[in-house]
C-alpha cells in the first residue's frame, strides 16, 4: 500500500468564503476525513493558514501572507494509504469541497480537473504518464 498527499488548493486567493461557508466546508471535511480514517486509510495532514506564510524570493527577500493578490493558494494537504492511484482518486473524487459553488464545470472539465489533481497524488513517473495519458484523451 502507497502513500498518496491529496493538495487542498483554492483557484482565487482574492475570494475569501464567509465564516459561515467556512464553517460548513469544514465540518463536511472532518467528516469525509472521518470515513477515510475508518477504513484506516487516513495517514495525516494540516490545514496551512495563510497568516502563517512566508514567500522567499530569489534575492532572499521574504514576503509575510496572507496574499490576495495570488490566484491560486495551498489551503492544506492530507496523506492516504491507498493501494494504487485510482483509489487514490477516488478519496479525491469524494473531497467536498469540489461540490462548492467554485467548481461550476462540464462533466469533461470536471473530469479533466480530476485528472490534474490526480496528478498531484502520482507517486512515480508511470504514474504520471498514465494520468497525462488519460488527460489527453478528454
Amino acid at each position: 500500500m502507497n502513500e498518496y498527499m491529496l493538495i487542498f488548493r483554492h483557484e482565487d486567493g482574492s475570494k475569501i468564503a464567509s465564516p459561515e461557508q467556512m464553517q460548513i466546508w469544514m465540518k463536511q471535511t472532518m467528516d469525509w476525513i472521518g470515513g477515510i480514517a475508518a477504513q484506516n486509510k487516513f495517514s495525516g495532514g494540516n490545514g496551512l493558514p495563510m497568516d502563517e506564510a512566508r514567500v522567499v524570493k530569489a534575492d532572499k527577500m521574504v514576503t509575510n501572507g496572507p496574499f490576495g493578490e495570488i490566484k491560486e493558494t495551498i489551503g492544506g494537504y492530507i496523506i492516504v494509504k491507498a493501494d494504487s492511484i485510482d483509489e487514490a482518486v477516488e478519496f479525491a473524487k469524494g473531497c467536498p469541497v469540489l461540490q462548492g459553488e467554485l467548481y461550476k464545470e462540464t462533466d469533461r472539465e470536471k473530469a479533466k480537473g480530476y485528472f490534474q489533481k490526480a496528478q498531484a497524488l502520482a507517486k512515480t513517473p508511470a504514474d504520471i504518464q498514465t494520468i497525462s495519458k488519460k488527460l489527453g484523451e478528454l
